[in-house]
């Protein structure tokens, strides 16, 4: 008759041999090699991979994981600091919606509070990709895709400022648009002027809304291409479909942005009072500081330009140092358009609406006359 030890002992056995043939036949890649040993786990900052955390189970992981156990005291200061900057953006930005939803006509709300979110809105994926290297690509999408919205807004913003677009119309009927401006035909100043009419402003916005669609569209496209294994985006070479992809994207954003530069040069002498020049230099910063500087660094990490720091490569330390710069870029850009957007919204007197259409009258008198005579 067996012992109640002898039977524990043998359920134990049983158990382990089958957890065996289970991890045997669904990770392959777990089974013992050679002389029967595993094998060994790389060490911390080695080549082959990392420990996620001191003194917890560990396993290789990629070099995108993040180091918490490696932090130094300057680690710390540095993450605390960044991470403090991002929420009071976040906060600031949801205190002045409180504001624009009791302060601001209906017609402006939601276009004042997208085009406000933008340097929040960025500065908290960048501080996600910051603390999680991982996401860093996918927190670079979801910045993308909210610029690409901002940009429409923005022209819809101008047009509604003026009074909406019967105002627009009839304010600039008169008048025609210059279309060889930036980004896509600053060079080209043999362009004819175009004339203000419904079409043409419908062009204008669907030029901006296109550019807003389609990135969404893409993002959501290359999404899909990195779960099944097609999308790399660190592949730049002419049978990769990250190359094709961003290619197609720049020239949606350079048609994306034109009309709002066409509609910005026509309506900034009107709009001067309600300070549409750094309104608009902010979002140009906006536009410089999430595309250019995050390409140029993300370029220079990957060629090795940027020196590596163990744990993180060199391209890896070239995507923290891209959201490190963002989350305090994104900080001063949100409290300067707090500056410029926190305001009344009254709407533009009449003279400024028709100061270009109608010609200012000359009253004089007999004596006058005699003078001019």
């Amino acid at each position: 008759m067996l012992e109640e030890t002898d039977l524990s002992d043998i359920r134990g056995l049983l158990w382990f041999t089958g957890s065996n043939l289970i991890l045997s036949s669904c990770f392959p890649s777990l089974t013992p090699t050679g002389r029967s040993r595993w094998p060994p786990l790389p060490e911390p900052g080695s080549a082959g991979g990392f420990f996620l955390l001191k003194g917890s189970f560990s396993f290789p992981l990629s070099p995108k994981c993040l180091l918490i156990g490696e932090f130094g005291v300057f680690d710390y200061i540095l993450y605390g600091i960044l991470t403090f900057m991002a929420t009071v953006s976040l906060l600031v930005f949801l205190e002045e919606c409180i504001y624009i939803y009791k302060k601001v006509p209906a017609n402006k709300k939601s276009l004042i509070v997208w085009v406000n979110g933008a340097a929040p809105a960025i500065g908290t994926m960048s501080c996600l990709g910051m603390w999680f290297p991982r996401s860093t690509m996918f927190t670079d999408m979801f910045s993308g895709c909210y610029f690409a919205i901002v940009v429409f807004k923005f022209l819809i913003l101008m047009v509604e400022e003026v009074g909406g677009d019967e105002a627009f119309l009839k304010r600039a009927g008169k008048y025609k648009l210059k279309i060889s401006t930036g980004p896509c035909c600053c060079c080209c100043c043999c362009l004819p002027d175009v004339a203000i009419t419904r079409r043409s402003l419908f062009l204008l916005k669907l030029g901006s809304f296109q550019f807003a669609v389609l990135k969404t569209a893409f993002t959501i496209f290359s999404i899909v291409l990195y779960t099944n294994g097609n999308y790399d985006i660190k592949k730049i070479s002419a049978d990769g479909d990250a190359i094709w992809i961003n290619s197609f994207v720049g020239v949606l954003t350079i048609t994306g942005l034109w009309p709002v530069g066409i509609t910005f040069i026509h309506l900034k002498n009107t709009l001067r009072t309600i300070k549409i020049i750094p309104k608009y230099a902010m979002y140009q910063l906006l536009l410089i500081l999430t595309q250019l500087q995050t390409a140029i660094i993300n370029i220079l990490g990957s060629n090795g330009t940027i020196a590596c720091s163990p744990p993180f490569p060199s391209s890896i330390r070239g995507y923290m140092m891209s959201q490190q710069l963002l989350i305090m870029e994104m900080f001063i850009i949100t409290m300067v358009t707090r500056l410029l957007y926190r305001r009344q919204y009254d709407p533009l007197p009449e003279e400024n609406l028709h100061a270009q259409v109608t010609r200012p009258k000359i009253n004089m008198d007999a004596c006058d006359l005699q003078v001019l005579k």
